[in-house]
């Protein structure tokens, strides 16, 4: 199960979800399934991520958009099961969420290991001019951009604290 199948089943069970920092705070009429409480606990960070007004520009909603539009054209087009195409969409809001963080690193210089372009080593640019561009070795692209998600810069997709507080 996804996050966005989490917030589904909760939603059907007539749970409100509120992000409140670090927590999602939980209300209903009656006390939620506890699969529901479940779901949520397991997939805490990507609820709230879906949940939280982007750092990017966009909203919870156009995120949580965004990753529906993709997970449908992978379950349709590419008839993908939902818990694969989910899987895909998640993939492209990460990558969507990099490509919209503004990334520059100095003329001529590596933003990877900080070294010049050799004959053999050309640099090549990340990003487009209106997000910041960045030069990197192609061998130094992969352990960067691993880094750079690793490191999430409290991107709205970052896996972080599983402990959930409901009320």
């Amino acid at each position: 199960m996804s996050a966005a199948a989490a917030l589904r089943q909760a939603r059907a069970a007539g749970v409100a979800i509120v992000p409140d920092g670090e927590n999602l705070v939980l209300t209903a009429p009656a006390p939620p399934p506890a699969s529901v409480v479940t779901a949520l606990a397991r997939h805490k960070a990507d609820v709230l991520a879906l949940l939280r007004p982007g750092t990017c520009g966009w909203s919870a909603d156009e995120w949580h958009a965004f990753f529906e539009k993709r997970a449908g054209v992978a379950a349709l087009e590419a008839r993908l099961p939902r818990e694969e195409a989910e899987a895909r969409a998640f993939a492209c809001c990460v990558a969507e969420w990099l490509n919209r963080k503004l990334v520059q690193s100095p003329p001529g210089r590596c933003l990877g290991c900080g070294g010049s372009e050799h004959l053999h080593d050309k640099l090549l640019p990340f990003g487009t001019e209106q997000t910041g561009q960045a030069w990197l070795h192609s061998r130094c692209w992969h352990d960067w951009h691993a880094s750079r998600k690793a490191r999430g810069g409290r991107h709205p997709f970052n896996f972080r604290n599983p402990d959930m507080r409901t009320s």
